[in-house]
């Protein structure tokens, strides 16, 4: 059952389903269960701080079954978002019915294809990148795999990190920032690797360049098959999957800054750099996302066992209902500016100790 309990982000598969094939309220079902029902209930569940056994950590690191079920979803999202296709470009939809379908799409971009192929991005296994790029397409953000995990995982709560929330900043200026940045540091990173293994950057070994022209054969497969209407929903949905991933991000580093050491080099990164959220909804519809401290303080750790640490930050409710906080910046800065006052204090306080 420990594993199985990660089968529940399915639903939003099977929400979407109904979205796809159907009309009127049903279309909206998968947006009011993200943005309404869980974070509604993350208010009434306690957080479960609990770690693994050393002996259950070991199980659950070599139970296959926790990778056949992300390996699962790029299945399901190539076949949910063939049905999303032909669905607009054949049904006759009302403009609320279209909005519906291209949200719900956004969703399985953001909470599928931009989540999951974060976790299995992290792995070693060429197999498993390869399905990470593959659930990035959805998407069109392939470049995240490339500027995450060797950009951000080492420049993170730094200034130099555009995935990095700065305090006071609001989200909306956020977006601008990192996702102009983020994209222009992928390519800095994928130029500097090609060089050091080819000799040059222009060449189809950059993986930019791969990235790149995957993204416009697969628009352009889109538009080919399924028609201009389809293709510019597509497009909405992509990027709400993108703005998804961003809302993420803020949250996670909001004004966290790791200090900078006399040889200009940063301290390592530690859980007290990421925002930790240990409410059980959000954890299984994220897998385990939401334990970002354990993530960045040892990213080859696979989701099934992160870890909560009692040094780092907590978040005052799950994912869901931050990222709602998060577009409201009076209200989040008015909670999340005073609990990093609080947090600096009590830091200080450990020091002095």
């Amino acid at each position: 059952m420990k594993a199985f309990k990660y089968l529940s982000p399915f639903i939003f598969f099977i929400g979407a389903w109904f979205a796809f094939t159907g009309k009127g309220w049903v279309v909206w079902m998968p947006m009011c269960w993200a943005w309404i029902v869980v974070p509604i209930t993350e208010l009434f569940i306690k957080s479960d701080p609990v770690n693994m056994s050393a002996a259950e950590e070991e199980l659950a690191k070599k139970d296959r079954r926790y990778d056949f079920m992300l390996y699962s979803v790029v299945i399901a999202q190539y076949g949910l978002l063939f049905v999303f296709l032909n669905g607009v470009a054949t049904d006759t939809l009302t403009l609320s019915d279209r909005l519906g379908r291209i949200f719900s799409m956004g969703l399985l971009c953001g909470i599928f294809g931009i989540n999951v192929a974060h976790e299995l991005g992290h792995r070693v296994d060429r197999f498993e990148q390869t399905l990470a790029k593959s659930l990035l397409l959805t998407s069109l953000y392939m470049h995240f795999f490339t500027e995450h995990n060797k950009g951000h995982h080492k420049r993170v709560a730094t200034p130099e990190d555009p995935s990095s929330a700065r305090y006071g900043e609001p989200v909306y200026a956020f977006y601008i920032r990192t996702i102009l940045m983020s994209y222009i540091s992928a390519w800095h990173i994928a130029n500097d690797e090609c060089r050091k293994k080819r000799g040059r950057a222009l060449s189809i070994h950059n993986e930019m360049i791969q990235f790149q022209l995957l993204q416009a054969a697969f628009i352009v497969l889109i538009g080919w098959i399924f028609g201009y209407t389809a293709l510019l929903a597509f497009l909405g949905a992509a990027l709400m999957g993108i703005l998804m991933l961003e809302t993420v991000n803020y949250i996670e580093h909001y004004g966290l800054q790791r200090k900078q050491q006399a040889s200009g080099q940063y301290e390592r990164a530690m859980p007290q750099h990421s925002w930790n959220s240990d409410h059980v909804v959000g954890r299984l519809m994220l897998f385990e996302l939401s334990r970002h401290s354990d993530h960045h303080y040892l990213a080859s750790r696979k989701y099934q066992v992160l870890r909560h640490h009692d040094d780092a930050p907590q978040m005052p409710t799950g994912y869901p209902g931050m990222m709602i906080l998060a577009l409201l910046p009076p209200v989040w800065f008015s909670i999340m500016n005073k609990k990093i006052k609080q947090w600096q204090q009590s830091m200080a306080v450990m020091g002095a100790q």
